[in-house]
């Protein structure tokens, strides 16, 4: 049976984000030993994908960084686009597979990391840790006994919430023929899309140069729509929108990221415990995953090289999961027109102060001070309303 201190269950943003955490040896703190299990290629192991946050200055995984913007725009359905200066903020995108390579070179240099090819069957609980069941592709069934084992495959399902609703997309990277973008500002929401009957969409826009761009079409909705409806959609925005003329598809994404108020238990057993979008990191109101994994890994990468437990902190407050509760309610309700909402909040709010309280980071008067300029009646409703409505598992 194979050992080690720690094990990681795949290798998305939040298993790649810890091992590069734990990897070498750090003076006066303790190395453990681990090894990260990735599934091979095929229905488990995800697809190329991107991931954007925001952050001043310099940071962790900058040398993975594909481009920053330091300013913002969001665009209403009609009238005049908000742009938004965000320093000393920058927004960062991160494309899977580089970083993935950033943290391969990193743990090739690492003596306490490992990694295997393998199928993680099951986890079992022992007195002294867990069990990982796992098959190498090809070969026959192998045992990881670990102390700690952190999970970071995504959920077969969602459990019971009051309310939830699908961030779902599909996108284009695209190379125009005529200088098209202005890769010095990056197209937050633009409303200027066909609203669905319940939800929102926008389009999305991260230029790289004035030839390139990831043109993405978004919806936050109940249900997904079919591959055809996402490629109607996204060459209206595109096409008809946009009006960005002849252009190549150079690669394509498309994604779902559930947006609930479904309690996302971090703990699994005594030693076993879920990090990243299964374990609660991505923020229910806007679907940002990857500032809050690194809140959590690098709390628990701190606690084990301290000897203290390593329970994975919650990414986001009390505080801010419940307003996202209000927040999803009154926009699955329709009670709240949401390209008017964030409209209003991005040309009425300052940038930066918005951006930390979509992040968490604001205190309880900068969250009243925000607050103030959403819709005080619908909000209210149902705020008064979630206690009384049962939590129901997702179909």
């Amino acid at each position: 049976m194979l050992k080690a201190d720690v094990a990681v269950i795949g290798a998305g943003a939040s298993g790649l984000s810890l091992v590069h955490r734990l990897s070498g040896h750090v003076p006066g703190a303790l190395t453990p030993s681990v090894v990260l299990i990735d599934a091979p290629p095929g229905p488990k192991r995800p697809g190329p994908r991107t991931w954007c946050f925001w952050e001043p200055g310099r940071g962790r995984f900058d040398a993975a960084v594909r481009a920053r913007w330091e300013h913002l725009r969001v665009r209403p359905a009609a009238g005049p686009a908000v742009d938004a200066d965000i320093a000393p903020l920058r927004y960062k995108m991160i494309r899977s597979d580089d970083f993935e390579s950033l943290v391969t070179r990193n743990l090739a240099r690492s003596p306490n990391v490992r990694r295997l090819e393998a199928t993680a069957d099951s986890v079992e609980e022992t007195p002294a840790g867990a069990v990982v069941l796992m098959t190498p592709p090809g070969g026959p069934a192998r045992a990881l006994h670990a102390r700690w084992v952190f999970d970071s495959r995504p959920l077969g399902s969602l459990p019971a919430a009051r309310t939830t609703l699908l961030q779902h997309f599909h996108g284009w990277f695209v190379r125009t023929a005529r200088p098209a973008f202005d890769p010095g500002t990056a197209d937050l929401m633009d409303f200027r899309t066909p609203q669905p009957t319940s939800g929102l969409s926008f389009g999305y826009v991260l230029p790289t140069s004035p030839h390139e761009a990831l043109v993405e079409y978004t919806e936050f909705s109940p249900r997904v729509l079919t591959a055809s409806g996402y490629e109607t959609a996204l060459r209206h925005y595109a096409e008809d929108v946009l009006a960005l003329g002849d252009m190549e598809i150079v690669a394509t994404e498309t994604g779902v990221i559930p947006m609930t108020d479904a309690p996302l238990q971090r703990r699994v057993g005594t030693s076993v415990f879920r990090i990243g979008a299964a374990g609660g990191a991505t923020r229910p109101s806007t679907g940002y995953t990857f500032a809050g994994l690194q809140r959590q890994t690098r709390a628990v990468a701190a606690a084990l090289r301290q000897g203290r437990r390593p329970e994975p902190p919650a990414a986001h407050s009390v505080r801010a999961r419940a307003m996202d509760a209000v927040l999803l309610r009154a926009l699955a309700s329709g009670r709240v027109d949401g390209p008017d909402l964030f409209c209003r909040l991005f040309t009425r709010v300052p940038a930066t102060r918005l951006l930390r309280f979509l992040d968490g980071r604001t205190n309880l008067f900068e969250d009243l001070a925000v607050g103030r300029h959403a819709p005080a009646g619908p909000m209210l409703r149902s705020a008064v309303e979630l206690p009384c409505l049962p939590r129901r598992a997702s179909t």
